[in-house]
């Protein structure tokens, strides 16, 4: 079987066309083509990507995509790759805990003897300490009536301006910020990566097809990766599109900046 990068290089050779109509059409850099072309998977993105790129490219030259990457898969990703969770829905979650998961077990009778048996001392010593001590508090609840009106009044003074200096101290910092509400919706396939908040990968990199929105996230910051602009996005209801672009695109959403452009570069790993 001919290598991936042979066949894509030898149809473009056949139908005499240059790798700057094939970036016109496809909308691929032409240094990511160049980079299928010789098999250099380490000048891409990632593995999404080079897929994404790979039945794009063959398409435009009248290949089998699915082929390729196919042949890709077999050949040149890792084991871990295989090993990333889905996206399941929850109706199929609801399905395998119904039918995989066991009933709690009941826990064993000596267990809740013993469990018993340790409330029970703990009361009687509760109840030793309470009436020992009862009988030297008469004594000093005489005394301690007589002292304590006249410290009443001290004690509102002194209430009223720790009340006084405590509405400017921690009390009044500013409250965390807000939540933002983000959903997705694609208009061609296009790869995703979502992280929310502490970089929690809300949606790991994963390829999005047209007709089947993303559900509604809810986060104080959120982190995106888009392989291309073919996606309609809805930030706390409001919708915005997003410019077109030959290139993964980045993002940082929050409540009080917005939407805003960060190096695709830099983007934390996501697979």
């Amino acid at each position: 079987m001919p290598d991936i990068g042979e066949t894509l290089r030898d149809a473009r050779m056949r139908a005499r066309i240059d790798v700057s109509e094939i970036e016109a059409k496809t909308k691929i850099r032409a240094k990511y083509l160049r980079a299928l072309e010789n098999e250099e998977w380490s000048l891409l993105p990632g593995p999404t990507f080079v897929k994404s790129f790979l039945r794009t490219y063959a398409q435009a030259l009248g290949l089998d995509g699915k082929a390729l990457v196919e042949q890709y898969r077999m050949g040149h990703e890792h084991p871990t790759d295989a090993l990333l969770e889905p996206i399941v829905p929850a109706s199929q979650r609801s399905r395998q805990r119904s039918s995989g998961g066991r009933a709690p077990s009941r826990p064993s009778r000596a267990y809740l003897a013993l469990v018993g048996f340790i409330v029970l001392v703990i009361g009687l010593l509760v109840y030793g300490i309470a009436s020992g001590g009862s009988s030297s508090s008469k004594h000093q609840n005489t005394a301690s009536r007589r002292s304590s009106a006249s410290h009443k009044s001290k004690a509102k003074g002194a209430a009223g301006a720790a009340g006084g200096s405590a509405a400017s101290g921690p009390a009044a910092a500013a409250a965390p910020p807000a939540y933002v509400y983000l959903s997705l919706a694609p208009t061609a396939r296009i790869s995703v990566c979502l992280l929310g908040d502490g970089g929690r990968k809300l949606i790991p990199e994963t390829e999005l097809l047209p007709g089947e929105p993303t559900h509604t996230y809810r986060a104080r910051r959120f982190e995106l990766k888009l392989g291309n602009n073919a996606v309609v996005m809805r930030i706390d209801g409001r919708v915005r599109t997003v410019p077109p672009s030959s290139e993964p695109i980045a993002y940082a959403i929050t409540k009080a900046s917005g939407r805003k452009a960060i190096s695709a570069s830099r983007f934390p790993p996501c697979t």
